[in-house]
């Protein structure tokens, strides 16, 4: 499939998604900033979007969407615009995707570095993204470059959405554009909430837990709190959608900001996930929270202390009294007393 150039207009430029540009080394994954329709870099000079089709009717897109069957070739075109006044070569690759501990869209690096333990791991759909033989590609200075690839969809893949994405590289800068792509089957859409804990006091206090995406399909989470104190109900968080994609099988660690946590009193936290298509999903757990500082530590500690002492010495004080209570007996009238016996050989 031939790649095709077109001069760009300096004066009505079409609508362009940009990347920011990558800064981590390849050893780790290479993070993706998505953006809506298109993401920004920080130098100009060329961009990397989905190609419009004004025959389809399609305009702009933030991303790839592809589905199909097992064993399918799927076909799409990435535009490349070169909006300097210099040759631009760039190098085109499809890479997986993942989510990062914290939640965020990443793909993964070109070649696995030695010692990262990716070696023998088992390739995903980035794998099935193939430019031929215009992985590299020159683009003159103020012309735009539409660039044909396919998606071969393995015959044994399962079910469900396969997270990857075309990665553009030239001169250390990398350009990412998010290919969706689902397999034609059965899907299940399937979360828990893990590991809750309580960080912080007051207006301070943070609920970290982890959330997994046990199905086949990508979900985005809403979480409610409710809490119990000693003394009945206390201000929990009201449900909202957080700001992650969960892709298929990922675990992300997130912490929950928890403002109206009372400083002084023993709670009983219970988080609820739910997501479009999947059950809703709860945890829960339990926290003594007490005031900051040294001082109010001290002083908790020293009242916790004098509860159990006055509680042992109550304990004491019952047991002796009931020990020492004397018995109640029927009083007898002196004449009806038996004499006092004297016993035989007695020394007198």
């Amino acid at each position: 499939m031939p790649v095709l150039h077109t001069p760009t207009s300096p004066t009505s430029p079409t609508p362009l998604v940009f990347l920011r540009r990558l800064c981590v080394p390849l050893l780790a994954a290479t993070a993706l900033y998505a953006a809506p329709g298109a993401a920004a870099a920080d130098e100009p000079g060329w961009t990397a979007e989905p190609a419009s089709s004004a025959a389809a009717g399609t305009g702009a897109r933030p991303y790839f969407y592809l589905a199909g069957t097992a064993g399918t070739v799927l076909e799409d075109r990435l535009t490349l615009s070169n909006t300097s006044d210099r040759e631009r070569t760039v190098t085109l690759r499809g890479a997986d995707a993942h989510n990062t501990a914290d939640g965020a869209f990443a793909v993964r690096p070109a070649a696995p570095a030695a010692g990262s333990g990716r070696q023998g791991a088992v390739p995903g759909a980035g794998s099935w993204i193939s430019f031929g033989a215009a992985s590299t590609v020159r683009i003159p200075p103020r012309t735009r470059a539409v660039v044909p690839f396919t998606v071969s969809v393995p015959p044994a893949s399962l079910p469900g959405d396969h997270p990857a994405a075309v990665v553009a590289t030239e001169g250390g800068r990398e350009v990412g554009v998010r290919v969706q792509l689902r397999v034609s089957g059965p899907t299940l859409a399937a979360l828990t909430v893990e590991d809750v804990s309580i960080r912080g006091r007051g207006a301070r206090a943070v609920v970290a837990y982890t959330l997994v995406n046990r199905g086949n399909v990508a979900l985005a989470p809403e979480l409610a709190i409710r809490a119990e104190g000693l003394f009945g109900e206390v201000p929990g968080r009201a449900p909202r959608a957080l700001p992650v994609e969960l892709l298929p099988g990922q675990r992300v660690r997130l912490a929950e900001p928890w403002p109206g946590a009372p400083v002084l009193d023993q709670v009983e936290l219970t988080l609820t996930v739910k997501a479009p298509g999947a059950p809703p999903a709860t945890a829960t757990a339990s926290a003594l929270l007490v005031p900051g500082g040294t001082a109010a530590r001290a002083g908790v500690g020293l009242l916790g202390l004098g509860l159990v002492t006055l509680a042992g010495l109550f304990l004491v004080r019952s047991r002796r009294t009931r020990h020492e209570a004397p018995a109640c007996e029927e009083p007898v009238p002196a004449g009806s007393r038996a004499p006092d016996h004297e016993l035989t050989g007695a020394p007198r």
